[in-house]
């Protein structure tokens, strides 16, 4: 298989249709984890003068690119998006007032259940269904104010519905201190993504163990200049640039820097960055990748005879409307999922939601062969 020769288009590979998951990692990433390797056996101790002059200034220009930033050092990276959580929420006042949706992946809404417990935060959930009525209701509890955060998905990971206009749920927070988290994970490198119109007042959190195809510890945020100058949860990457001058207090940079951490590896950013110029030579941008996924889901359904698997049980119908991966409502969801991975298919479930996540290494067959195993 044309770029996946290691992973899925190995002898006796299964069938992966969890691309949405645990996306494979494309055969240009093997050269560049040796190459990590490689740099930290040459380089020795300047290894991060190295990372930090090269390798991330380099990963910021391909997302900066990929969402139409106006400034790539407004990202910064880390080995999950729980790290950034964690640091936003230190930049609140004790228990803050949160909004937020019923939604949300297990990184954002287990810590907010957990703070809630104990009284740390007060939480709000607008929940998503039903959709269409899902940016009105949000809106308007958004506008009501009195929110220290605001913090929503592009594309829920439980259903794949996106959101379509992020600019008008985060034009309806009327007050500028309150905090403005999207979480990007399923829309970046998915769909089409210009966050350009609301850089200058909303967070942004994703990663590239899904669609970006980069693997584990390659999460990014991108932080506005205006919010969090100094995050109470701070490791001492915030100040690197401060380390020789032995500067007093606790520095901060003025860029997104100032969410780092701490030590991490940085093999991921090595990936992230070799998959980016992949795609980019061999033409795939994410407009071009959902296309072909659209087409690979259009055979699909319309050879799949299940009762549970079909049109008539998607959760979000309309493609419009949704991200890059199918998600159908059934009881039977993990018994299928047991049974699909019996016949050497990997799909999974959230509950009972079944979802198929197909990629750019799918064809025709691919489809048909599911079609027909859950037949």
């Amino acid at each position: 298989m044309n770029g996946f020769a290691r992973s899925v288009g190995r002898a006796g590979a299964p069938l992966h249709v969890a691309a949405h998951s645990h996306h494979p990692w494309p055969d240009v990433s093997f050269d560049a984890q040796v190459a990590a390797w490689d740099d930290a056996a040459r380089l020795l101790d300047r290894k991060w003068e190295h990372v930090f002059e090269h390798t991330i200034p380099a990963a910021q220009g391909h997302i900066s690119r990929q969402l139409s930033l106006p400034d790539p050092s407004t990202l910064a990276f880390g080995p999950n998006t729980h790290g950034f959580v964690m640091r936003i929420l230190s930049c609140l006042p004790p228990r803050p007032r949160v909004l937020t949706t019923g939604s949300e992946f297990m990184s954002f809404a287990r810590q907010m259940a957990r703070l809630e417990e104990d009284g740390g935060a007060e939480v709000v959930r607008v929940p998503t269904a039903p959709f269409d009525t899902f940016e009105a209701r949000f809106a308007a509890e958004a506008a009501k104010g009195g929110w220290d955060l605001v913090f929503f998905s592009q594309v829920f990971f439980d259903s794949g519905y996106e959101v379509r206009d992020v600019a008008a749920l985060a034009g309806a927070v009327r007050e500028a201190q309150t905090f403005v988290v999207v979480d990007g994970y399923h829309a970046f490198m998915a769909v089409p993504v210009d966050f350009s119109a609301v850089a200058a007042r909303a967070f942004y959190l994703a990663g590239g163990y899904k669609y970006a195809m980069a693997g584990e510890g390659a999460c990014f945020l991108h932080a506005p200049p205006a919010y969090g100058a100094r995050p109470r949860d701070t490791g001492w990457y915030a100040g690197f640039a401060a380390l020789e001058g032995g500067a007093r207090g606790v520095p901060y940079a003025a860029d997104g820097s100032r969410f780092l951490g701490a030590t991490f590896d940085v093999s991921a950013l090595y990936r992230f960055n070799a998959v980016q110029d992949w795609l980019a030579r061999e033409g795939w941008t994410p407009a071009a990748m959902l296309a072909h996924v659209r087409g690979i889901e259009e055979t699909f359904l319309d050879a799949s005879r299940s009762a549970d698997v079909s049109r008539a049980t998607l959760i979000v119908p309309q493609a419009a409307r949704r991200g890059r991966f199918l998600a159908f409502r059934t009881a039977r969801a993990g018994a299928i999922v047991e049974k699909l991975a019996a016949q050497g298919i990997i799909a999974d479930h959230r509950g009972d939601s079944l979802r198929i996540g197909l990629g750019i290494y799918h064809t025709a067959d691919d489809a048909q062969r599911l079609a027909a195993a859950l037949a």
